[in-house]
């Protein structure tokens, strides 16, 4: 019952998909519509989104709770990294790609897979907890991530500074949860028309994240992708490593079960999208994250309601 309730809960996000990669098909959508969508979920609608379900569902009690968390975000996200930058080494794969690699393998698209995901199986009560694996994810990408796709480049020709990695982490959606926290911490009453207003923009947040990940889909030329010994390597770690490696993590923490089931979740989504933009300011092989980003997109329509099933057994 549980694994029929997760595929019902993918069906809707599925069919948005498939509708963005047919417009696409037709022309009505192209790339510059997808980078519009893509600004719009960040900036406007995201923050927007945060900041209702901060205020709307969490209390000044639980602020602690989710300290701990963000620990265990931290934790299971650096060991799956840790674990990847090793296996690349000792199963003598491609080192010129060491940091590419690591990041397919360990960082996952937390936000335009994972927050309309999340929010089909577990409603809106599991934003909060979406957000904190998205800080988690986030930081330690445009940190250590970063840090090592750069250094597989000998001469790399970007110009991304210390002060953009920190822009990058402290984006919009994180700064409406940090407002959203601060009115909770000071006992604001927000006005209602404020309540409303976000509401209504939050809820664009899971149809235009949809539609974005099917233009991708249909951008993305799967002809390319040769299964090989690579390729199994880091699909086996982004949807059967990773979220293993997030339940022991998860073993020595005392958290919120909901909490523990969106962490684990979230572990098992697609490749990041943001590891093919970075790799393409550095002179990086753009081509292999993005077909490694649309692999596991299709991927994970199989992987998701397997990984709940074994959430509401485990947790």
């Amino acid at each position: 019952m549980v694994f029929l309730k997760g595929i019902e809960s993918i069906l809707p996000i599925v069919f948005i998909i498939i509708l963005g990669y047919i417009l696409a098909m037709i022309k009505w959508l192209d790339e510059s519509t997808s980078e519009l969508f893509s600004k719009i979920v960040v900036k406007v609608s995201l923050p927007a989104l945060m900041f209702y379900t901060v205020i709307e569902n969490l209390q000044k009690n639980q602020l602690s709770h989710m300290v701990w968390g963000l620990i265990a975000a931290f934790l299971s996200i650096f060991a799956s990294y840790v674990i990847a930058y090793l296996s690349v080494i000792l199963f003598k794969l491609d080192r010129k790609k060491i940091g590419l690699f690591s990041a397919i393998f360990a960082f996952s698209n937390t936000i335009f897979v994972g927050l309309p995901v999340n929010q089909a199986l577990f409603g809106n009560k599991a934003v909060p907890y979406v957000l904190l694996y998205y800080v988690a994810n986030t930081t330690l990408f445009w940190t250590m991530g970063l840090y090592n796709i750069r250094r597989d480049v000998e001469n790399p020709q970007g110009n991304f500074s210390i002060y953009q990695a920190f822009k990058k982490i402290f984006s919009p959606p994180l700064l409406g949860y940090l407002v959203g926290i601060l009115f909770i911490l000071i006992g604001f009453k927000t006005p209602q028309f404020i309540v409303d207003t976000a509401k209504y923009i939050g809820q664009l947040t899971t149809p235009l994240s949809m539609i974005f990940i099917g233009i991708s889909i249909y951008l993305t030329d799967l002809k390319d992708f040769k299964f090989d010994s690579t390729a199994s390597f880091l699909l086996i770690g982004r949807s059967i490593i990773t979220p293993l490696i997030t339940m022991l993590v998860l073993h020595f923490f005392k958290l919120n079960i909901l909490m523990e089931k969106v962490f684990v979740i979230q572990s098992a989504l697609p490749v990041m999208t943001q590891i093919a933009i970075v790799a393409h300011a550095y002179n990086s092989d753009q081509k292999y994250p993005s077909i490694m980003i649309a692999a596991t997109n299709l991927l994970s329509l199989l992987i998701v309601p397997i990984y709940m099933y074994i959430a509401s057994v485990v947790f």
